[in-house]
C-alpha cells in the first residue's frame, strides 16, 4: 500500500458513490435529514483534492491529511465520523507488516474511534453495523494470502451489515425520533459504508484476476 493507491481508492469509490447518489438520498428523505449523500460527496471530492500535493507523501501522513481535510470541510455527523475513522487509521499505521495486517490493525482502531466518538455501537442502525462487523472480520482473515478470497469475504459481510438494518429501531440520529418508523428502511450511512467497501473489494478481485 502507497499514497498512490490511496487516492486510487478514494476515486473508485467516489464513481461507485456516485452511481447511487439518488438511491441513497432517498434512503436518508425517508428517515434522516437527507443530506448525507451530498456530505459524504463533499467528503470525497475534497479529501480527492490533497492527491497533487500528497501522492508521494507516506501513507500515514496521506491519511491523517485526508482526515483533517474532511473534519474541516463536511459538516454533519458522517463527516465527523469519517474524519474519525480515517484519522485513527493514521495512528497504527505500521509499514513493517504486510498489507493485509497493517490494514486489519489500521481498520481496526478507526472503527474504535468511530465508537468512541459516536457513542454507539453494533445494532443501532448506522454506518457501524457495516464497518464493525468488517472490522472483525479483517481480523478473522488478516493472514489470508488470497486477496480475492479476502475481498469476497468482506463484501459479504458488508451487505450482510446494511441488510440487517432494515429491520432495526434506530437510536442515534434523527432516525431515532421515528421509532418504530424507522423499520423497513436501510440506514444511508450502511448503505454507503456498503458501497465504500464493496468498490474497494471488487478492485482487489479485478487486479488479482488480471496477475
Amino acid at each position: 500500500m502507497n499514497s498512490k493507491d490511496i487516492f486510487n481508492y478514494l476515486e473508485i469509490i467516489e464513481f461507485q458513490i456516485s452511481k447511487h447518489k439518488d438511491e441513497i438520498e432517498k434512503l436518508d428523505q425517508e428517515i434522516g435529514d437527507g443530506d448525507h449523500i451530498f456530505n459524504v460527496l463533499r467528503g470525497l471530492k475534497e479529501a480527492n483534492s490533497l492527491k497533487e500535493k500528497n501522492i508521494n507523501e507516506p501513507v500515514d501522513k496521506v491519511f491523517k491529511q485526508i482526515g483533517m481535510k474532511i473534519m474541516t470541510t463536511v459538516g454533519g455527523s458522517s463527516g465527523a465520523l469519517f474524519a474519525t475513522l480515517i484519522i485513527g487509521m493514521s495512528k497504527k499505521y505500521d509499514n513493517s507488516l504486510e498489507n493485509l495486517e497493517n490494514i486489519s490493525n489500521m481498520f481496526s482502531e478507526g472503527v474504535e474511534a468511530m465508537k468512541i466518538r459516536g457513542k454507539s455501537n453494533v445494532g443501532e442502525k448506522t454506518m457501524l453495523d457495516v464497518l464493525i462487523p468488517v472490522a472483525i472480520k479483517l481480523k478473522e482473515i488478516k493472514n489470508e494470502k488470497k486477496m480475492n478470497l479476502v475481498a469476497e469475504k468482506i463484501k459479504k459481510v458488508a451487505q450482510e451489515g446494511m441488510l440487517s438494518t432494515k429491520e432495526m429501531i434506530a437510536t442515534k440520529g434523527r432516525a431515532s425520533f421515528l421509532g418504530e418508523r424507522a423499520k423497513g428502511h436501510i440506514d444511508p450511512g450502511a448503505r454507503s459504508s456498503q458501497l465504500a467497501i464493496e468498490a474497494i473489494c471488487n478492485e482487489l478481485i479485478k487486479l488479482e484476476e488480471n496477475l
